[in-house]
């Protein structure tokens, strides 16, 4: 009987080996990069394929002349040059800019006031707050019926209480002298709502000892407001004028019910024009170009306001 005598050193010998022995460990770092590339990952791909991508679109179509039914065809500035000799975008660019500039400011001011005056010990403030609130969650064409009746010149409110107190009806949205001044009313009031949450939300983490401090040294309400409240609200501040110059650069249902941009384009907002050029003239070479405009506006006061402000501030 012959014994086999295995020789030292196997492959099951090394197999074995191979398990006994230590795994390398992956760095922490770079599991806690890994993890946290795979959590932003949804948010990465939805930036990507919603918002990069059509931007990117939008401004290389923007040098095209792209009317749907046939393929881009590429024009290098010609759209913009015609945007630029355009008198109804050019009317649309100022209305824009006149509605903003009321808008937003006066919105702005109220919606300070309101958060004030709610942030208070009152009765029923929580009712008011859901009140002034509300019209932020209405739907916006909804609320531009309700105004549309409140302008109707032959039976609406606003024409019924100044035939109370002597005063002429007014044709308020076919009027071109009103029209503008009557939407500016309507996205005043149903753009405070949200301010006024945000600028509720700020004034409830300013430190209280702040304001006993200056009752102390005999300041009055109003000086409190100026020197406590309104610097420590500049945060909130900067992000309200942020939404708020978007929202009012990017208003368009109110217009689209209330005016149809008219009379006599004294309504048209750019973005009405750019609706008007994709989907009434279905020339969307031109519609990417007025939005790269519009875009470019956005940013030049995002930055003007950050300038002012200081938005870079904590």
């Amino acid at each position: 009987m012959t014994m086999t005598i295995k020789p030292p050193g196997t492959a099951s010998e090394a197999a074995s080996a191979a398990r006994r022995r230590p795994r390398r460990s992956i760095p922490a770092g770079r599991k806690l990069r890994r993890a946290g590339w795979l959590m932003v990952a949804p948010a990465l791909a939805h930036t990507i394929l919603w918002i990069a991508i059509p931007v990117l679109a939008t401004l290389v179509l923007s040098f095209t002349d792209y009317q749907v039914f046939r393929a881009p065809r590429w024009v290098a500035l010609e759209n913009y040059v015609e945007l630029w000799n355009d008198d109804v975008f050019r009317k649309a660019t100022w209305n824009t800019i006149v509605y903003t500039f009321f808008t937003v400011p006066v919105s702005m001011a109220v919606a300070v006031v309101i958060a004030v005056l709610l942030n208070q010990k009152l009765r029923g403030r929580t009712i008011y707050r859901a009140a002034f609130f509300l019209p932020q969650v209405t739907a916006t064409v909804a609320i531009a019926m309700v105004w549309l009746w409140m302008y109707n010149p032959q039976y609406g409110l606003l024409n019924g209480l100044l035939s109370m107190v002597g005063v002429p009806r007014q044709i308020w949205l076919g009027d071109p002298s009103l029209a503008l001044w009557s939407v500016i009313a309507v996205g005043i009031w149903q753009g405070i709502g949200m301010k006024m949450l945000i600028y509720l939300a700020a004034l409830q983490n300013i430190d209280q000892n702040l304001y006993e401090a200056a009752s102390i040294d005999g300041a009055s309400k109003v000086q409190q407001f100026f020197s406590i409240t309104l610097p420590m609200l500049k945060p909130a501040t900067f992000f309200v004028f942020v939404i708020s110059i978007i929202g009012a650069f990017q208003v368009f249902d109110q217009i689209y019910v209330l005016t149809d941009g008219g009379p006599a384009n004294a309504t048209t907002m750019m973005t009405y024009e750019v609706y008007r050029s994709a989907f009434q003239n279905f020339r969307m070479g031109m519609a990417c170009a007025q939005s790269v405009v519009l875009f470019a506006f956005l940013i030049v006061l995002t930055v003007i306001n950050r300038r002012l402000t200081g938005g870079d501030e904590k």
